[in-house]
């Protein structure tokens, strides 16, 4: 069956059948929603504006799909607000809010080789660009997971549920991969910074300034920030999925809300107020390779030019 198809239900509207016939027995908040659309779409346009001025283009990339799937997203909630029964409405959401976020930790992974090539490299158990790497590559695997078992679960016959199931279960597999994928990096991040506190007396001498700068310590908290809310949202999607399809979990509106638009709002809001452009500009003076077994020789840049998050 389509993913859309439960019963009979398929030619319902909002005028025709009840609420309590639709997947998620509520109508989303017109307001909220809307309110989401303006929040994800003013970021986007922020975040591709910094990104062209400070030339942060990978990061800007990943930022940019982001907020605008999740705008897009919120936009296929709206259309189930006006019918509940909304086929595109339903897939359009379903299928960009679950893998708008990826991209958005892109942006977080990006930004941990450049934060380790600052307090030094030697205190890392891999190489900078290690970090970029490994991470990009997991994320990528987790979105075609879930956008295979979207395909899947989408195009699956009338009355196939077994292939349905084997959609849902990829979509699963695929944000549970995405879960383990942060925690891992969180571990790591978390080690390093361990053995970085452990030795502040031989902290990498040619970013000193940098790292004693109020904009760097607040770049820190902002992808800290955007960290822990992408991390709560992967978790709550992998126990909203996990119930089925209509579970009390996915029929909670309020949850859905807090622990999904408010967390990857925060997330891309975070990383706009305290973006690594803005943050890096200007932190030294003159073009410094960062340390000698370092993977990269410009990523630090002078006064007239920025940290390229590649």
């Amino acid at each position: 069956m389509d993913l859309l198809k439960r019963g009979n239900n398929d030619h319902c509207t909002k005028a025709t059948c009840s609420i309590d016939d639709s997947i998620y027995h509520y109508l989303p908040s017109l307001a909220s929603n809307s309110a989401f659309i303006a929040i994800f779409a003013i970021t986007a346009i922020v975040h591709l504006i910094q990104g062209i001025r400070y030339r942060t283009w990978t990061f800007c990339i990943a930022m940019v799909l982001g907020t605008v799937g999740e705008a897009v997203g919120e936009g296929g909630r709206i259309m189930l607000y006006f019918n509940p029964f909304s086929d595109p409405g339903f897939k359009l959401q379903i299928v960009l809010l679950t893998l708008s976020p990826a991209a958005l930790a892109a942006g977080i992974y990006l930004t941990l080789k450049h934060i380790v090539i600052t307090f030094g490299t030697s205190f890392s158990r891999i190489k900078p660009n290690w970090y970029t790497y490994i991470f990009i590559a997991c994320d990528i695997f987790s979105i075609l997971l879930q956008g295979g078992g979207g395909a899947v679960a989408a195009t699956a016959h009338d009355g196939d549920k077994e292939m349905l199931d084997i959609g849902n279960n990829l979509m699963i597999a695929g944000l549970a991969f995405q879960v383990f994928t942060l925690l891992i990096f969180g571990i790591l991040a978390g080690e390093y910074f361990w053995r970085v506190r452990g030795h502040k007396g031989t902290l990498n001498e040619a970013t000193a300034k940098l790292r004693a700068s109020r904009r760097f310590r607040c770049f820190l908290g902002a992808v800290a920030v955007a960290y822990v809310t992408i991390f709560i949202r992967c978790v709550y999607r992998v126990a909203e999925m996990s119930g089925g399809w209509g579970n009390p979990i996915m029929r909670n509106e309020t949850a859905f809300t807090i622990l999904d638009s408010l967390m990857c709002s925060l997330a891309a809001i975070a990383l706009n107020v305290f973006h690594p452009g803005k943050c890096f500009q200007g932190a030294m003076t003159g073009r410094t390779k960062v340390d000698a077994d370092s993977e990269s020789a410009t990523d630090l840049k002078g006064p007239a030019e920025s940290v390229e998050m590649r």
